[in-house]
């Protein structure tokens, strides 16, 4: 975080989406540092992030962010005092185009228009866009922010709709607002649609069959041959922690890339999981099986703005993510074995 950061105790922060993946973990973060946090999600709910930092549940604003018009979403904030808007909702899994673009881009867009009206001091919107705005990255080259996005699915397409919506608000009508494009988010908690959330979930129904005296049916993925930057959910956290309390001149208009700087061979790091669950469950790979969400070959992000601007870097490796991955879905008493090589020194290949 910069040095010339505002503290981020006694902020009123509005995490939207805050009892989903991501979003509880903001919501601890932001909480453990001092923040008055207001979690909101269309059902309400408990917003709780076991895995990063001292859990506590807290009970989450209801509010239907997808149709909530620009006047309620004006009236949230005004009656939470904010301070910080982050937006963490949105949809990726099981949803089509039509329902990305509405939490991917109109909601943004009615957001935009919330912040945009109201009187007094400007709130700071936190926009949490994606890595799959850029589509495919040069083969063993980092993407930078220049770089012009060309998304090769909905969810790239829509979320890159939303960063639009926060620059035109920056540039046309005042919106003090930053987009951090992340790279895969990795943690505790993932949503068992990712590819993360599967392997995790089949891992600890094979550690379970195990305990059982069965054999662990064999783990089936389609082919594995692409490379993916990766970002651990805790560094994501002190990512947007430090976009919330940058000083405006430095953030304020700018895309900045929060990721690893690396492009991981996910075939290695599914197996790496595999190792470190404890479990002996065979992986195929599947050519007839189920295609992936994306066709992209590689994707490595530039970060080096995150550091200039943010006085960010990523400091978990990705074992440490995955174990937290593993963690809650093993069974009770259930090993994380060691490792003397760390899945981040994995070198960097072509898929």
């Amino acid at each position: 975080m910069r040095p010339d950061a505002r503290p981020a105790a006694g902020l009123s922060v509005v995490v939207l989406g805050g009892t989903g993946f991501l979003g509880r973990h903001l919501v601890e973060g932001f909480a453990a540092l001092g923040a008055r946090v207001h979690p909101v999600s269309r059902t309400g709910g408990v917003s709780r992030a076991d895995g990063y930092g001292p859990a506590q549940s807290r009970t989450a604003v209801r509010l239907d962010l997808l149709a909530a018009a620009p006047d309620e979403i004006a009236g949230l904030l005004d009656s939470t005092g904010a301070d910080v808007v982050v937006n963490a909702a949105g949809r990726a899994w099981r949803a089509d185009e039509e329902q990305m673009a509405a939490g991917n881009a109109d909601l943004v867009e009615r957001l935009v228009t919330a912040l945009a009206g109201r009187p007094g001091p400007p709130v700071r919107l936190v926009q949490l866009g994606s890595v799959h705005e850029y589509g495919a990255g040069a083969l063993g080259a980092a993407t930078g922010e220049d770089h012009p996005p060309d998304p090769v699915t909905p969810y790239g397409r829509t979320k890159l709709q939303g960063t639009r919506a926060v620059l035109r608000g920056v540039s046309d009508r005042g919106v003090d607002g930053v987009v951090l494009r992340l790279a895969n988010v990795i943690g505790a908690g993932v949503p068992e649609g990712s590819l993360f959330g599967r392997v995790a979930a089949h891992l600890g129904e094979a550690a379970r069959a195990v305990e059982r005296g069965e054999k662990p049916a064999e783990l089936r993925l389609p082919p594995l041959r692409a490379a993916r930057d990766l970002v651990d959910a805790g560094d994501t956290v002190a990512a947007v922690l430090a976009a919330a309390t940058a000083p405006t001149a430095a953030v304020t208009g700018r895309v900045i890339n929060i990721g690893r700087g690396e492009a991981v061979p996910m075939g290695e790091l599914i197996h790496r999981m595999v190792t470190l669950s404890g479990v002996e469950v065979p992986v195929v790979e599947d050519a007839e099986g189920p295609p992936s969400r994306t066709d992209v070959a590689w994707q490595r992000l530039d970060i080096g703005r995150a550091e200039r601007l943010l006085g960010w870097r990523p400091r978990r490796s990705l074992d440490d993510s995955l174990r937290e991955v593993l963690a809650p879905v093993l069974p009770p008493g259930h090993p994380l074995p060691g490792t003397t090589t760390d899945a981040a020194d994995m070198e960097e290949e072509s898929p």
